[in-house]
């Protein structure tokens, strides 16, 4: 019997302290548990475990480039097309392909040119070029993939200035899996084209370079013809992506990794109720529903705030969204937004936060 009396007031006790976290959750808008009874987005979605990993070699690929080496423990495995948020000294956040070997998960590489400011730099490329250094320790989220590889019996890769980072791993493994392939690897000159060595040693006479400072632009004419069945990729500059979509067969398109970009701005002001949350903010015309939701929910995760790495994205449970991404899907798009960049259609959206 006393025994059974000991489980009756455990069992209370539990009783009793979940009712007062639901009490608690009720009271404070802000408490990060759901008040939805199956939320799925908010806190932390599309979120991953931060990772401190070590900078263990530097190289120098090609003029302006530098390439980190980075080691930690129990590293999550990658596919081709994938990258990492780094966290930067200053506590900005930039997105870099995974540019090493997938069989490697214990060792990362990145690599990134240095953009100056007055050429649209926002500083990242800096402090990479500058503060990062072997021995500097730094935190990592992901990976993530936006950008897979699909299986296909054929592809043909396009890729312009540091855009082959994400491009090298798809290459290898086509090699590797006995696919026929084929890269255009665009640049300003040779000296400024990472992994051009390596790429030409791997493909010969199926890696046709272009450097601008020789031959101008690249002829893309003959994706007008490529076959069904050919998977095509492309990575690098806005310009070069338009003109890989220009040139495909019509109703195709190519896989486009995109990692810059001006993000889309203005637009009318509308109300956003965050549901979970008990509150609503005014999203002015100026200010993205990002920055504004920011203030309510300082935790909230966000990456790139120009539209294409999706770490932002929420699901809308009421009203219409402009969609101003390029990286949702239309499926996605029925009841998802990237707060970072999409507005309101009209006059108030209600999110699951």
């Amino acid at each position: 019997m006393p025994r059974l009396a000991t489980v009756a007031l455990a069992a209370g006790a539990a009783l009793l302290l979940r009712r007062a976290v639901r009490s608690r959750m009720r009271s404070a808008p802000l408490w990060p548990l759901p008040a939805l009874e199956t939320p799925v987005s908010g806190y932390g979605r599309g979120a991953t475990v931060p990772r401190r990993v070590l900078v263990t070699g530097r190289a120098v690929p090609a003029e302006g480039v530098v390439e980190l080496r980075l080691e930690g423990e129990r590293l999550p495995a990658w596919e081709p097309g994938a990258h990492i948020d780094l966290v930067l000294p200053s506590g900005e956040v930039r997105q870099y392909s995974l540019c090493g070997d997938p069989a490697r998960p214990d060792v990362y590489r990145i690599a990134t040119r240095l953009i100056g400011e007055e050429h649209g730099g926002r500083g990242g490329s800096r402090e990479v070029h500058e503060q990062l250094h072997e021995g500097v320790e730094v935190e990592i989220r992901g990976p993530r993939n936006r950008f897979p590889l699909t299986a296909a019996p054929s592809y043909v890769f396009v890729a312009g200035g540091i855009g082959v980072t994400p491009v090298l791993p798809m290459v290898r493994a086509a090699e590797a899996a006995g696919a026929d392939w084929r890269l255009v690897y665009c640049g300003r000159s040779r000296a400024s084209m990472p992994y051009l060595a390596d790429l030409v040693r791997l493909g010969g006479d199926r890696v046709t370079v272009v450097a601008e400072d020789e031959s101008g632009y690249p002829d893309l004419e003959f994706l007008a013809s490529v076959p069904a069945e050919t998977a095509v990729y492309c990575c690098g500059p806005e310009g070069l992506m338009a003109a890989v979509t220009a040139a495909m067969p019509e109703g195709r398109a190519p896989r486009l990794e995109r990692f810059s970009g001006p993000a889309p701005a203005g637009g009318t002001a509308f109300e956003v109720e965050l549901r979970r949350s008990g509150r609503t903010v005014a999203v002015p015309a100026d200010r993205s529903v990002l920055a504004v939701v920011r203030e309510e929910v300082p935790g909230l995760m966000y990456s790139c705030t120009q539209g294409f790495c999706g770490t932002c994205v929420q699901t809308v449970l009421e009203g219409e969204v402009d969609h101003r991404d390029e990286l949702l899907t239309e499926a996605e798009r029925a009841d998802s937004m990237l707060i970072c960049v999409s507005r309101c259609a009209g006059r108030k959206l209600v999110l699951d936060l």
